[in-house]
Formats: C-alpha cells, structure tokens, sequence
C-alpha cells in the first residue's frame, strides 16, 4: 500500500482545544440540519489535530455517530410538528435505510482504493447544488409561514383574541392536524417508537454487521471475501424492495408532508432508492453521514423541515455506526482520541438540538431548521473542497502517487 497513516497523540494542548471548540459547533449545526458535521469534521481532524485525511474520515464517522445517537434519543420522544404522528417518518426510514447502508459498504471500500484529488471536484459540484437547493427551500417555506402566521394573526384579532400574541399555527386542512399550536410535544419513547418497523430496520443493520464481522476474518479478495460482500446485496435490496412495493400498492403511506398522502410511481421508487445508495457511497468514502442528500431530498418530498431532519439523522445513525465498526475491523482510528471526540460531538447535538428549538419555539419559523441546513453544507464545500484541492496541490509538487491503491494489499 502506498498510504500511510499519522496518529498524533492525545495531549492536552491548543490542537485539541480549537478542534473540540470547532468540532462543538460542527455538531451542534449538523444535528439540527440533519446532515451530521462530517464536512467540517474532516477538515477539522486533518488540518488542526493533525491526522491523515483517510484516518480524519474515520474518526469523523465516530462523532457523527456519537452526534446522531444523541440526537436521536431526543427526536424519540416528540411527536410530529402538526399531525398526530412520530417526528420520525418510519417509513422513509425503511425505504432509505437498507440502501444507504448497502452504499456505506461500497464507499468504503472506494475510501482504500481511491486518492482524495478524485472526489474533490465531484464533492464540491455536489455540495454547492444541494445547498442552494435548500437555501432556496428554506426561502419558500419563509414565504409560507409568513403568510400563515398572518393569517392566524388576522383570524385571532377579528374574533377578539385580544392583545394575546398570535401563536404560530398550521391552518387545519386535514384531519389528522392537531389544534395545539406549533411546539411540537414530548410523548412517552415507548409509546411514540413504531417498534416493528424499529425493529426490521435494526434486523438489516444487524445481519449487515454479521457479514462484515466474518468478512474481516478471511483473506482479502479470496472467495469468501467477495462473497459475503455480495450477500449484502439482496439483504439491502429486499428490505427496500419490500418497502418500495408497499408504498406503490398504498399498503404503506408516508403521511408526513401534512398536506396529502404521496402517491408514488416507480420511477420515482427507483429514483429515491438510488439517492440512498449514492448518499452511502458518498458518505464512507469521505466519513460523511448521508444527510447533506437526504436533508434535501426530503424536503422536495414536501415534509416539513423538523420531521426532515429528525428522519434524516435517524437513518444516518444506522449508516454511521455501521461505517465505525467496518473502519474499527480495518484499524482506521486510534480508540482514545475517538472516544474524546464522539463525547464532544454528542454533548454539542444536545445543545443544538435545545437551542435552536427554542429558537423555533419564539420565532416561529420552522425554516430555520433548513437555513441552517443549507448553511451547515456551503461550509462543508468550502471545508473539504479547500482541503482536497490544498492536498492534491501538495502531492502533485512532492511528486507523490496519485493514482488507485491495491485493496488486495491492504493490511490494517
């Protein structure tokens, strides 16, 4: 192998310091955007820590874990922001879930083979056109709520609600909307988990995990090997599959968007399933979450921008934690500066989570959540973009190799 790896060691001293400070944020902004912080992440552990870009995406992968699980834990127990459902959409999750994990799969392997210089350009094309896309979601949905909290405005003063301040309200036009108001309310976990599909979707991370644990004890690119790497193809494919037939047949419905039931054709099956796998590929090659395309996507799906981010993260946790147990079989990390690190980032996805609720809770506006995904993934371009472009540079001057490395080779 041509690659080599740089693990500083873990002391106290301004590395640390600025990293966690940067890393706090990253987190606290990724949690509630739903895209995890791993394009701030990797810039983070590279350039101020001192790690080498392949063993930053590793690491990477362990706080937005670490971010993800906290995160999770506290969308667990709200409900949705105006119908009488989950803040979590569960059947999205099923639809996404299997394929993003099947894509984490690839993508690392992809992270062996492949130089950064070769995604560099990719990732920022990438990264520029999901985050204007949601910037200018988030632009709509402020139009939105501005003409609604007129409109309740205009109602509450012309049946004499008095001086009492407006509350933010939805306009009930289903009867699935509730009359409570805009603070979405906390509920029992054990009352608001759909526990069947809760458990399928761990019973595809699970038998994911089996194969990759007995893949790492046998030789690489022997016969075994390539064989328990197919067999995660139809686990992944079949459980999606499965979703994919019921949300056609309408046995199934995704409910969230709050307006009507989505009615889906197959291409649009097919479409969606891609972006899950293309989300995972993305994601383990460059210790990414997958939210930065499943954010987005959601909201083009029309659902609202809590019930995106808080879907968005519950998928990733599965997709994240599975790429931390496949970089920890292959040696990527060095245990003690991961676990500082993934204290650093649940610690900050609780913070954030609090705070820019309350934000909402006195604003008003839901949108907030989508300008501060939108914003979370600019600085990812600019991020990794600046970092990838400033390495290849490096190496193209030292006359390093720039070309594929052998994964057949490779011995952690």
């Amino acid at each position: 192998m041509h690659y080599q790896h740089f693990w500083p060691e873990l002391e106290f001293g301004w590395r640390v310091i600025v990293g966690s400070v940067i890393g706090f944020f990253a987190a606290a902004f990724g949690s509630v955007g739903g895209v995890g912080g791993g394009g701030i992440f990797v810039p983070m552990l590279t350039l101020i820590t001192g790690f080498d870009p392949k063993t930053s995406t590793a690491i990477s992968k362990c706080m937005i874990t670490g971010a993800a699980g906290a995160t999770v834990y506290y969308n667990l127990k709200l409900r949705h922001p105006i119908l009488d459902l989950p803040i979590i959409d569960y059947d999205l999750s099923l639809l996404l879930q299997p394929m993003l994990l099947l894509g984490i799969s690839i993508g690392v392997v992809l992270n062996i083979l492949f130089a950064e210089w070769m995604v560099t350009v990719l990732l920022i094309i990438l990264f520029i056109v999901t985050s204007t896309r949601s910037f200018f979601k988030g632009v709509e949905t402020w139009k939105k709520e501005t003409i609604i909290k007129k409109e309740v405005s205009r109602r509450l003063t012309s049946s004499n609600a008095g001086a009492e301040d407006a509350a933010y309200k939805l306009l009930p036009a289903d009867p699935r909307v509730r009359n409570e108001g805009y603070k979405t309310p906390e509920v029992s976990i054990v009352d608001n988990v759909y526990w069947k599909d809760f458990i399928i979707l761990i019973a595809v991370w699970v038998i994911l995990l089996v194969l990759h644990f007995f893949k790492n004890y046998t030789s690489t690119c022997s016969t075994t090997y390539w064989i328990l790497n197919l067999l995660q193809v139809p686990v992944a494919v079949g459980a999606s599959g499965y979703e994919a037939v019921c949300l056609y047949k309408g046995t199934r419905m995704v409910m969230s968007s709050g307006e009507a039931v989505i009615t889906w054709k197959v291409h649009q099956l097919i479409l969606y399933c891609c972006c899950g796998i293309l989300a995972g590929i993305v994601g383990g090659l460059l210790g990414l979450g997958g939210g930065f395309i499943l954010g987005p996507l959601f909201l083009e799906l029309g659902i609202p921008p809590q019930v995106s981010s808080a879907t968005a993260t519950f998928v990733m946790i599965f997709s994240s934690s599975m790429s931390v147990v496949q970089y920890y079989l292959l040696g990527r990390f060095p245990v003690p500066y991961a676990l500082y690190f993934v204290a650093v980032a649940t610690v900050a996805a609780l913070a954030g989570q609090y705070v820019v609720r309350k934000i909402i809770s006195i604003v008003g506006r839901a949108s907030v959540i989508i300008f501060v995904l939108a914003f979370t993934i600019f600085v990812s371009a600019l991020s990794l973009g600046g970092v990838g472009i400033a390495d290849t540079i490096k190496r193209i001057k030292e006359g390093r190799y720039m070309g594929f490395d052998n994964i057949c080779e490779y011995k952690p």
